[in-house]
């Protein structure tokens, strides 16, 4: 059977909000990951002023200047 156009578009419609959700989905646990991975390097440990400074160097270099730097 032939499906009109506009049952076609509803079906990508809902389709398209189903993989959105996944996408989110997807991100939240990719975020948990990283910040599993983080509590278990022991950066959590740090006292607040040096987690600061450190989260600030970051920012100030860029993820991927920090990364160059710390393997170098």
């Amino acid at each position: 059977m032939a499906r009109s156009i506009e049952q076609e578009r509803a079906q990508l419609e809902a389709d398209e909000q189903r993989l959105n959700e996944r996408r989110r989905q997807l991100a939240d646990r990719e975020r948990s990951e990283l910040l599993k991975e983080v509590e278990r390097s022991g950066l959590m440990k740090a006292d607040p002023a040096e987690f600061s400074a450190i989260i600030g160097a970051i920012k100030k270099l860029g993820i991927a200047e920090t990364v160059k730097r710390l393997t170098a």
